[in-house]
C-alpha cells in the first residue's frame, strides 16, 4: 500500500507540472480512493504506470531534465541571501593626521633643569618680573655662576647682571677657556685670576640674601638657555676705572651700567 501511495504522489506531481507547460492531460485510468481490491495490486500498479507514462510523454524536450534539476534562486535573490548571512564590511575609519609639533624656541626647555622655575617665552630685564619667579635651585655649575654674579654684578641693574652672565657662558663656548662654568670662573692662580673675587682675599660669604636670590634666578635662566642678546658675544668686561691691556685690542661691544664689554678675536690657524 505504501508503494502505491508513493507512485500516486509522483503521478499527481507530474500531472500538475505538465499542466504548467502543456495542455491538460485526460488520464485514461482514474485512481480509486475506496478500499476495493478489484483487479488486485498488480492492476492498480499498471494503471498508475500508464498515467505516469502519459504525463511524461506530454513534456517538451528537455523539460523533464529541467524539472528534476534543483531549483535555482534568481541572482538578485541570491545576493540578498548572501547579504543577510555576511554582514556588510564597513570602511575603515579615516586616520586623523597627527598634528605637527608646535615650535618652541630652543631656549625654552620642555623639562627645565629647575622644576620650580617655569619655562618662559621672553626674558624681562625687570626686578619685579624676576621677583615673581619661584626661587631658583641647581647644581654646582649653577652655584658657581650665581656666586660670580653676586660678587661681580649685584650692584648692577638686572640687564647688567644678565650681561655678565653672558660673558661667562660665551667663554665656556669659545674653545679658548675651560669648558665648564666653574672652570671659567675659577681659572687662574692665587695671585692672578680671571674674576677678581676669586683671588682678592676677601670673604666669599653671602651677606645680602635678597640680592643673591635675584642673581640666582638670572643664573638659572641663562643656564636654561635664555638668549644672549646684550653683549654681541663679549668674552670680557671691565669697569671704567681700569684699562687693562686687552681693552685696547679687543672690540668693545656694549656698555651697560658701570661695565664695558669686549669681544676677544678668535684665533685663526696659520698654514
Amino acid at each position: 500500500m505504501r508503494l502505491l501511495l508513493t507512485w500516486t504522489r509522483r503521478v499527481v506531481m507530474l500531472i500538475v507540472l505538465t499542466g504548467s507547460v502543456a495542455a491538460p492531460v485526460e488520464a485514461e485510468t482514474t485512481i480509486s480512493t475506496s478500499n476495493a481490491t478489484d483487479g488486485g495490486l498488480g492492476g492498480q500498479m499498471s494503471a498508475l504506470l500508464m498515467q505516469e507514462r502519459a504525463a511524461i510523454g506530454q513534456l517538451a524536450s528537455g523539460k523533464f531534465e529541467q524539472i528534476l534539476a534543483a531549483p535555482r534562486q534568481p541572482a538578485a535573490a541570491q545576493a540578498t541571501a548572501v547579504a543577510a548571512v555576511v554582514p556588510e564590511v564597513q570602511p575603515a575609519a579615516a586616520v586623523k593626521p597627527v598634528a605637527a609639533a608646535k615650535f618652541v624656541p630652543f631656549w625654552v626647555q620642555a623639562e627645565p633643569v629647575t622644576p620650580a622655575l617655569p619655562a618662559v617665552l621672553a626674558v624681562q630685564y625687570d626686578p619685579g618680573w624676576l621677583a615673581g619667579l619661584p626661587a631658583a635651585t641647581g647644581d654646582d655649575q649653577w652655584q658657581c655662576l650665581a656666586k660670580a654674579l653676586y660678587f661681580e654684578a649685584r650692584g648692577e641693574s638686572v640687564k647688567g647682571q644678565f650681561a655678565v652672565a653672558e660673558v661667562v657662558l660665551n667663554r665656556v663656548d669659545s674653545g679658548l677657556y675651560p669648558h665648564s662654568i666653574c672652570g671659567v670662573i675659577n681659572q687662574g692662580t692665587r695671585y692672578s685670576c680671571q674674576f677678581s673675587f676669586v683671588c682678592d682675599g676677601n670673604s666669599d660669604k653671602i651677606r645680602e640674601r635678597g640680592a643673591y636670590e635675584q642673581v640666582a634666578k638670572v643664573a638659572r635662566l641663562m643656564i636654561d638657555g635664555a638668549p644672549r642678546a646684550l653683549t654681541a658675544g663679549a668674552t670680557h668686561f671691565r669697569t671704567g676705572a681700569v684699562m687693562p691691556s686687552w681693552a685696547r685690542r679687543f672690540t668693545q661691544t656694549a656698555k651697560i651700567g658701570a661695565h664695558y664689554f669686549h669681544r676677544q678675536p678668535m684665533r685663526v690657524a696659520s698654514n
